[in-house]
This record gives C-alpha cells, structure tokens and sequence, in this order.
C-alpha cells in the first residue's frame, strides 16, 4: 500500500512575470486550485490542542457538576427550600382563667390578622397607600418592607371584625388573613391587676399572665407555606395544623367576692376622697387568696389606654408602715415572754412619753390602763412600755416569725420585702416606733398573713391564687411549701385574739363589728413619710382582722391611702371591713347566731346578684 503522503504530489515552484499594471494571468476554467500540503507535525499539534481543549471542557464540567451535587449539595438544598417555603410561627391558644367556681375570668377567642406576600406586589407605594387608608400603619415604611426581598409583612395584628372587613372588601393584591388568638377578660375590670394583661405577641406582662406564662401560654411552633416554581402558594395559613393550646389556671379567687370586695373599696376611696385603696380577703386556714382589690383599677381588654399606675397590684408590691395594726404582733411577742400579762397595769402618762429626746404622743390622753385595754385604745405610750420590758430580742424574733421584712412568696409577680432593720438597729427609740408600727415597712399581703397564722392558730402559710392547672380534662394540683409553726404557746394565740375582740368590742374598732358574728382586728393610723420625715397630713387608714373569731374562716384587710377628712382606722377602713365580711360570710354559708339565721338570709343579697351581669347567683350555704 502507497503511503498516504506519497499520494500527494510535489507541487513545483512557479514564479509567475507580468508587467507593471497587469492583471495575473487566471487559470483555466476546468482547472483545479493547487493543494497545498500539511506537513504531519502541525496535524498532531491540531489535533493534540482539539483533544486538550475536549478534556479540559469535559473535566470542568464534571468538576462543576460534582461541585454542585456533591460539594454544595446541603447549600443548595436549603436554598430550594427557601424559595419554596415561607415559615410563619404559629402560637396555641393561651390557657384559660377561672375563678374558684369554674367561672371565666380570661380566655382565648379567635380573631384575624393581615399579612402581604411581597413577591406578589407589583407597586408596593401604591398597596402601601391604599392600605394606609383602613390601618394605622406608616406609608413610607410599609412600602419600604414591601420593595425588600421579605416574604411576609405583617400589616395588622388582631384587628377588630370590622377593620377586618374593609380590609377584606379592598381585595388587594398580596394581602393575606392569618387566624391567630387574642386574650380577652369577659367581666372587664374584674381582678384586673391579679389577671394582669399580655402583648400583641400573646406574652404575659403582667399579673397571672406573665408569673405563669410558661404554663398557660400555648405552644409556639414554625409551620411551612409551600410554593411552587412560579412562587404561587400551595398551602394558604388557614390551612396549617394549630398548635397546641396552654393550662388553664383554676383559681382560689372567688369572681363573686372580688366583686364585693372592689364595690365596697370603690365606694370608700371615692366617699373619702382618698388617692388609693386596697382589699385583701384570704381563707383563714391556709391563706388561699378569695380577693384581692386595688383601686383606682383598669379594664385589661384596653390595658394600654389606661395609666400605668392603675396596673399595680398594691396588695402586693405597696410597702408602707402599718401603724397600730402592728401592735397585734407587740402584744404576741410581750405575752408570750412572759414578761407581759393582758391584766397588767401601765401608766400611760397622759399620752406622752420621751425615749432618747424624742417624744411620742398618743392620739389622746390616757392614764393607767391595762394592757388589754392598751391595745384595745390603741395607746402608742402603753404598749412602749410593754415593748422596752419585753426586750428588743423578743421583739424582734417575733417580728420575723410573723413574716416581717421578706416576701410571702405569693404566686404574682412584684411582691415587695417591706423592710425590718437587722437585731442591732433596734434598740431604744428604733424599738419604742416599732412597737407602734413605726420605723419598719410592710406589704398588705404580707400583713394580712401575719393575722391568718394568728387566726389560724400559729401557722405561717405561704398566700397562693392558683390551686391547680388544667390540661383538657386532666387537674394537676399546685404544690405549696408547707407551712412554717410561729414559736408561740397556743396560750399566747389565744390570749391575743381575745385581746383582738375586746378591740372591736369596746376599742376603736367598734366600726367592724358584725351582728351576728364575732369579731376579731385591729385599725391602724399610719403617718406617711415624705422628704421632711412624717407627714403632717398623709395618712394611710387601715383595719385587719378575722371572723368569726372563735372558729376563723375569713381574714381581711383594708388600706385607704390618704382619705381626706376622717383619717382613723376605725372611721375609715373598719366600716368598709364590716361590709365585705358579713356579706362574704353569708355567701360562704357561715352561719351567725342560730336565732337570727333566717331573718339575716332574707335581708342580705349575695353580692354576685348586684350590679355584675354574668356572675351567677350561688345560694347561701353553698361551698367555698
């Protein structure tokens, strides 16, 4: 076989002459051009540099492809899910409230909430402004969020049915409703700082709400909205599983008792013209809160329109001095040392005494007394005395056994410590004001369960509001802290609540008696302090005390801060006492002396059938 390159003949060298300014002589028609030949070295070359540029081609697009499979295989999976998915987070209901009859107090309803899906805008200023037109939202701000590259824009949170509506009717492009759930209280201001409140984000701030928000708030879970390739949404919001709903709070409150207790504390502060007030109303034998009232007060459905100073709960973070009502725990502490016996015989030196150059007045003048009728007069200079022969150590023990200077550890968030001076603070004129309730601070619950362990008969409990939480049909009880014994002889306990009686019997707390029943308190005068000292004009009235007396079921207190006019104890919180009690009493089916029972029945009404439409009526003699 002839070689290949041989078959190619040598072409040979023509040198072609023509004269200046002719054309080149062309070739025939039939004739073929020349071939010229490759030499075989530059075919190599070519074809090693075709085959390169094939590999190096091949290669890269095998190193990309793997790249993008291999290596950036998560990255890019996550990234297709972002563009096929939108979360939204999605709440569970928050649990329900009920008081101690099963009564609502703060639920869950369902209401709607607009969002934008940016990706289906086409002119964000205009939607922006349309908008703008039935919410309160800011034009140049919500048409910036819609030009970003966000998928979801809230544009109205829980908004009112109507609001909603006219939203809806706009059917503009983008706008989407969410279901999400909003709090609501159905009786209104009804234990307002006890329910408390919670955010546009369904969290608790305050009250209830927020110490057992954990408990009670719903589950918080991300659901998807899925897309196609086209960005259009497969799965609309309302389509989504719901998220699993919180513990209902069951309450030891009583809506029917709270509401006496506000009614009557309202009439007081506005009848005195006072500034504040406050009502506490605890079962006597293990301090379980029944009411609790403060006022001025609020309406937690519109939290935000109110003053700030009406949220707090001034049964449990107000500290002040208690005054007289603290010489309940004097006479504890003088009896019980043995020192100190209720028929000894003070001077009262015609109320006035002088201890370290300062001199301490009584209310008004008062000459030998018992010390019974010391604490049944209220008398400053007669219980000094009983005090300095006591002794500051008795004192001062006795005072923290009772609770004095740290929190109850009530279940509500903000309590205040009240404040008591270390052992070595008190002696000689820090003594001769503590005795009286002077130069220490305390909160009204704190006060109200130093009379309950006395009622009680020299048990310590810790106040609670929530007896158990609810899940679906299933109770799980609140455990409490057992209860702490005071260091008192039952002979001391009983000594001081006939001391208590004589008080309402025949002292200056005659304004609290209950026909009927017997009673057992103390009223207090407490000057208030300013920048100069004590006020010469600030006061805070207050009466504590329990029923009946000799077999407790109810302690209460009352505070009115700076009445005007009448300031005493007795003039002031003693009456309001007396009101919320006996009626209490009745609707708890205690009964009072056996000849007057059914003559009381037919003349008192329950105080859930006054004035407070959806409480309903519970007969004398039912439960508490």
């Amino acid at each position: 076989m002839v070689p290949w390159v041989s078959a190619v003949r040598p072409v040979p060298k023509v040198r072609i002459v023509t004269e200046p300014g002719s054309r080149p002589p062309a070739f025939a028609a039939n004739s073929r051009p020349p071939v010229v030949a490759v030499p075989p070295r530059v075919a190599t070359w070519r074809l090693a540099m075709i085959a390169a540029l094939l590999s190096v081609w091949f290669g890269g697009t095998v190193y990309r492809l793997y790249e993008l499979q291999v290596v950036r295989h998560v990255e890019f999976e996550l990234r297709a899910r972002e563009q096929q998915r939108s979360l939204v987070e999605l709440r569970g209901a928050r649990g329900s409230i009920l008081d101690v009859r099963g009564r609502e107090l703060a639920v869950s309803i369902k209401v709607e909430s607009a969002f934008v899906d940016p990706t289906e805008v086409d002119d964000p200023v205009g939607l922006a402004r349309k908008l703008a037109r039935v919410l309160p939202v800011d034009t140049a701000e919500l048409a910036r969020a819609l030009a970003s590259d966000r998928e979801f824009v809230w544009v109205g949170r829980k908004l009112e049915p109507e609001v909603a509506a006219r939203v809806r009717e706009l059917a503009l492009p983008g706008v989407h409703f969410l279901e999400e759930n909003q709090r609501y209280y159905p009786l209104g201001e009804l234990a307002a700082q006890v329910l408390g409140f919670v955010g546009t984000d369904h969290e608790g701030l305050a009250g209830l709400e927020l110490s057992y928000d954990s408990k009670v708030a719903g589950e918080t879970v991300p659901r998807s909205l899925l897309r196609d390739a086209r960005r259009r949404r497969l799965i609309e919001p309302s389509e989504l599983d719901a998220a699993a709903p919180g513990a209902d709070l069951h309450l030891t409150l009583d809506a029917s008792l709270q509401h006496l207790a506000e009614r009557e504390l309202e009439r007081a502060v506005l009848g005195s013209a006072a500034a504040a007030g406050t009502v506490v109303l605890l079962d006597a034998q293990d301090s379980a809160v029944l009411a609790l009232a403060s006022y001025p007060t609020f309406d937690p459905n519109r939290f935000a329109a109110a003053p700030k100073t009406s949220w707090r709960n001034r049964a449990v973070s107000d500290a002040y001095e208690p005054g007289s009502t603290f010489k309940m725990v004097t006479a504890a502490a003088a009896i019980d040392s043995l020192k100190v016996h209720p028929d000894d015989r003070f001077d009262c030196q015609l109320g006035g005494i002088t201890i370290d150059g300062v001199t301490i007045h009584d209310h008004k003048p008062f000459g030998v007394l018992t010390f019974r009728d010391i604490v049944a007069k209220s008398s400053n200079v007669g219980v000094i005395k009983a005090a300095l022969r006591t002794g500051t150590g008795q004192l001062y023990r006795v005072t923290n056994e009772f609770g004095f200077g740290r929190v109850t550890g009530i279940d509500l968030p903000g309590e205040g410590l009240g404040l008591v001076r270390s052992e070595s603070g008190w002696a000689g004129i820090a003594t001769a004001y503590a005795a009286f309730g002077h130069g220490l601070s305390t909160t009204p619950i704190q006060l109200a369960n130093a009379f309950a362990a006395l009622a009680n008969g020299g048990s310590r409990f810790t106040p609670y509001l929530v007896r158990a939480l609810g899940h679906g049909d299933r109770l799980e009880l609140v455990r409490r802290p057992p209860p702490v014994p005071l260091p008192l002889s039952p002979a001391t306990i009983q000594s001081v609540v006939r001391m208590l009686e004589t008080v309402v019997l025949e002292g200056t707390g005659r304004a609290a008696q209950i026909p009927g029943y017997q009673v057992a308190g103390k009223t207090g005068t407490a000057q208030k302090s300013d920048e100069h000292g004590y006020s010469a004009t600030g006061r805070i009235a207050s009466f504590v005390g329990f029923a009946p007396s000799r077999a407790p079921r109810l302690v209460c207190l009352v505070a009115i801060d700076e009445p005007k006019g009448a300031t005493g104890g007795g003039q002031v919180a003693a009456p309001v006492f007396a009101a919320i009690v006996e009626e209490a009493l009745i609707y708890l089916g205690v009964p009072p002396a056996p000849e007057s029972w059914e003559q009381r029945v037919n003349v008192l009404r329950l105080p859930s059938t006054r004035s407070m439409p959806g409480l309903d009526a519970v007969p004398a003699g039912g439960s508490g």
